[in-house]
């Protein structure tokens, strides 16, 4: 596997539990139906992308993405409350790059929520994973540095949904609670269409290769 992470020391038995869950929950970020084709072409394609590429494409957006947010949390409106929104899979975690847990934050996307988190704005994460993995989910998380604000993962009925509408729904959910989303960072077009966002930003995911 070209430019994949190594395994990270002996993982216990609940980590291999939790990690499994995971690498399950992955192909449903890039797709709205699941089944097994549908993760085995995922993880095969996701093989083929080079770790230190990616990392370079996603520091190349993340350039972009910050100069932005400097300028945009320095000229608050009277009474606004900011917030970003977030992907998790190869947007916050490098999910398909080693099978580890907890999951490497994605460093580039890890320094711009820093910055948001310092001054002051609220971190919302919006992802395809199924409530099953919340706990973990949230662990890995704040374990690697996000300040988690609210954390939106699909319950039973929001598996049977469009995942693209489905996120365009809880970030509905975020504004009805008073936030104004100045950001909006993901890898999959289902990340980021819909509104909802004063501006998106989007990581590579090379035409699907990545969750």
């Amino acid at each position: 596997m070209t430019g994949r992470r190594p395994w990270l020391g002996r993982i216990t038995a609940p980590a291999v539990t939790a990690a499994a869950l995971l690498a399950l929950a992955a192909p449903a970020e890039a797709a709205t139906t699941t089944g097994t084709a549908t993760a085995t072409v995922t993880a095969t394609a996701a093989a083929d992308v080079d770790y230190a590429a990616w990392q370079k494409d996603c520091q190349a957006v993340m350039d972009q993405a910050l100069p932005y947010l400097k300028q945009r949390i320095a000229q608050p409106r009277p009474g606004e409350k900011q917030a970003i929104v977030l992907d998790i899979d190869n947007t916050a975690l490098e999910t398909d790059f080693g099978f580890s847990y907890p999951q490497p934050a994605n460093k580039p996307v890890l320094d711009v929520a820093k910055y948001a988190q310092e001054h002051g704005v609220a971190v919302f994460f919006v992802t395809a994973r199924p409530g099953i993995i919340y706990s973990v989910t949230d662990f890995n998380l704040r374990h690697r540095g996000y300040q988690v604000s609210g954390l939106y993962v699909r319950g039973l009925i929001d598996l049977f949904k469009n995942v693209a509408d489905y996120k365009t729904a809880q970030r509905a959910t975020i504004e009805s609670k008073g936030y104004t989303i100045i950001a909006n960072i993901g890898n999959s077009p289902t990340d980021l269409s819909g509104g909802h966002a004063e501006k998106t930003f989007k990581l590579p995911d090379y035409d699907g290769q990545l969750s």
